[in-house]
């Protein structure tokens, strides 16, 4: 955005800002918007921004002020010597789950559940395993694949929001499959 530090806007600030970046460590940045264009940012305990600058930044740890020249390239910010990689605000949650995850496509309402679902059953490709309800609008959650609904979270009432592990499909087992020499041994 047209903050330097990347972060949102927000009319009534209820908390800081937070960015997280990846080094040999994760480190958080916490800052507020002034009123004068600039930043505040918020240390951690035994640390003091003495200035922050887009270019530069000088902290204070134990009573000895060092300075750091800051570089942004993308995602990657250099401050001194230290290469920094920027982490996204807001992940995808679909690199976050297992393979066969079921995850919520839209905020809204279980409105019901397949009649005898129970973790374990075995269910089939496009099977419809639950319904969710958002602004009268029913929409099927169905398997992705063939395979054992190892985890059931979706109960009838229950509200998510998008991106919600609802359920967990596992492909079934190569084993399943015949190989060449099954098949061959059949004919």
């Amino acid at each position: 955005g047209r903050s330097r530090f990347g972060g949102g806007w927000r009319n009534v600030r209820s908390q800081d800002e937070l960015r997280t970046y990846a080094g040999h460590a994760t480190h958080e940045v916490r800052y507020r918007p002034t009123r004068d264009g600039g930043h505040e940012v918020t240390a951690p305990p035994g640390i003091r921004a003495v200035s922050v600058a887009p270019d530069r930044v000088s902290l204070e740890v134990d009573a000895v002020v060092r300075h750091f020249d800051v570089a942004r390239y993308g995602d990657t910010v250099f401050v001194g010597r230290h290469r920094l990689t920027a982490a996204p605000r807001f992940p995808d949650p679909r690199e976050q789950t297992a393979p066969g995850s079921l995850l919520a496509p839209m905020p809204g309402s279980v409105v019901r559940v397949a009649e005898g679902l129970a973790v374990g059953d075995r269910v089939e490709a496009g099977q419809p395993l639950l319904w969710l309800e958002a602004m009268k609008m029913e929409h099927r959650v169905v398997a992705p694949a063939s395979g054992t609904l190892t985890a059931l979270h979706a109960a009838p009432g229950r509200q998510v929001e998008v991106g919600a592990l609802l359920a967990v499909v596992r492909p079934a087992e190569t084993a399943d499959v015949p190989t060449e020499a099954q098949e061959e041994d059949s004919l």
